[in-house]
């Protein structure tokens, strides 16, 4: 029996998003930030973690950041959430943790297990409502609750490790926690959802998704476009013929969206979100390219650290108050989940402050500096998507990492093209070189003191990385090709795995 919502929604929709985005236009992200804060660490005075960092005692942002240090993920596994796993009960936030999302780990090659409050899990929908009331807002003759809404994401499936605690995938736990009530304007159902096996997911998606249902689609690009292929194969393009939102996230768009938008109808819209298994971070409230919108009064505290001082003994800590436009920041959180000061391990740049509005940079993680280049992961996208725009390539996915070559090291990248014309991977190593010595002063140092050789490119032929991620057990879900593997080891690894895939230079 084909899958239909009981009545068209949208009406309801509507009228709750005029309310919402009313006060959101009203917000004043300073006031909203710091009452927030404020509740939170109230909130969690009498866990272990407030008591040892006298929460009760804190009144302000300036005494809140002198009193709790910036710490990343292994500070809080080791010292707070290890010793009590998987029973996370008043440890750095009041109660007991129904759920633990598990990262994929992308940078650093290892499973993060990121505590998931009932607090959060309400955040994180009403996060999601935001973005319905955004699209509204520019397309408001839409009618997006006419039909069903499609969750890509990963499995459902939650083993239970405690009782009453379980921990899988933050898409998985965020299907769980959807409302009796929205179910039948849901899809995939239940028993779909649970497949964990990503290709035998996707055979069953394709055999059961009503074409003319579906009015909104959300996932990470590079699912979406496997998805959006496989039904446009088996029902014609566009395969969604009544899609009128495809809300992504995740990855970086550019390198998915032609593909994409030849698969969507006319008029479909597209809405970019920045989600995190710790929190919600922003929403696209403009057109693409305007910056994502900060989410200030969904149950995160968000503080933002120069890249510069990042690793420095006392560095600079700003927040919605005193960020300024154009500066990279790594993102800092202090949640409803009980994560506090918490070094995401993204980066961004702000293109304004009111409303604070950003633009995704890159990881920390995926920096680059093997022999003192300093490599920011923008800088490295921004180098390959120019080269490939000059070398007359169309890049699918690329990895890239360091090498050593006798007493020198170099660079190595992994690209997957659509086609490899003749001399591409030189054309194309030629350019990004040129484009990391314009805009980076180390990497050109380096490389006229020849401590760098020329960068190494081999052309992958498409379809490597989606059989390198399912080698490696990495298909589907929240799991993302990394853009930079730092770690030597690990990326010798790779290149091992991807070398029997190489096509001719």
């Amino acid at each position: 029996m084909t899958q239909s919502p009981p009545f068209d929604a949208t009406p309801m929709l509507r009228l709750a998003a005029r309310w919402r985005l009313d006060r959101l236009r009203r917000l004043d992200p300073v006031a909203a930030q710091a009452g927030l804060l404020r509740r939170l660490l109230a909130r969690a005075a009498g866990t272990r973690f407030g008591r040892a960092h006298g929460f009760a005692s804190i009144r302000d942002v300036a005494s809140y950041q002198a009193r709790v240090k910036l710490r990343r993920y292994e500070d809080f596994w080791s010292e707070w959430w290890q010793p009590a796993y998987p029973a996370l009960a008043d440890v750095t936030w009041p109660g007991r943790i129904p759920y633990l999302a598990l990262s994929s780990g992308t940078s650093a090659g290892r499973t993060k297990f990121i505590p998931v409050s009932p607090e959060m899990v309400r955040a994180n929908r009403a996060a999601g409502f935001d973005v319905l009331a955004w699209h509204l807002a520019a397309h408001p003759s839409s009618r997006v609750f006419a039909g069903l809404s499609f969750m890509l994401g990963g499995s459902t499936a939650l083993p239970e490790v405690a009782p009453g605690i379980r921990q899988g995938d933050l898409s998985g736990i965020a299907a769980q926690e959807v409302p009796a009530l929205l179910r039948r304007w849901s899809f995939p159902p239940t028993g779909m959802a649970l497949i964990e096996a990503w290709d035998h997911k996707l055979l069953a998606l394709v055999e059961a998704t009503p074409p003319e249902a579906i009015r909104v689609l959300t996932g990470t690009p590079s699912w979406l476009l496997m998805l959006l292929h496989s039904l446009a194969e088996r029902h014609g393009a566009p395969p969604l013929p009544l899609l009128e939102l495809l809300v992504h996230g995740g990855t970086a768009w550019q390198p998915y969206r032609d593909r994409i938008r030849r698969l969507l109808p006319p008029g479909c819209a597209t809405r970019e979100v920045y989600p995190a298994s710790e929190g919600f971070c922003a929403i696209a409230d403009r057109g693409e390219g305007e910056g994502l919108r900060l989410n200030l009064d969904r149950g995160v505290f968000w503080e933002f650290v120069p890249m510069a001082e990042l690793h420095a003994a006392e560095p600079t800590r700003h927040w919605v108050a005193t960020v300024e436009p154009g500066v990279d920041y790594a993102v800092i959180l202090s949640s409803c989940a009980g994560l506090w000061s918490y070094v995401l391990g993204d980066t961004v740049r702000f293109l304004s402050r009111d409303p604070p509005r950003l633009l995704v940079t890159g990881r920390t993680a995926q920096d680059l500096s093997a022999f003192g280049e300093h490599l920011t992961s923008a800088e490295i996208e921004t180098a390959l998507w120019t080269a490939a725009a000059g070398a007359g390539g169309k890049v699918l996915e690329f990895t890239m990492g360091p090498e050593i070559i006798g007493s020198r090291g170099r660079h190595h990248w992994l690209i997957e093209v659509d086609c490899a014309g003749s001399g591409l991977a030189g054309r194309l190593a030629e350019a990004i070189d040129a484009r990391l010595g314009a805009g980076n002063d180390d990497y050109a140092t380096h490389r006229r003191a020849g401590q760098l050789a020329p960068p190494r490119v081999t052309l992958l032929p498409e379809g490597s990385f989606l059989a390198w991620m399912r080698h490696t057990g990495r298909l589907g879900g929240q799991h993302k090709v990394p853009r930079v593997i730092a770690d030597a080891a690990r990326f010798d690894e790779a290149v091992r795995d991807l070398a029997g895939q190489r096509v001719p230079r």
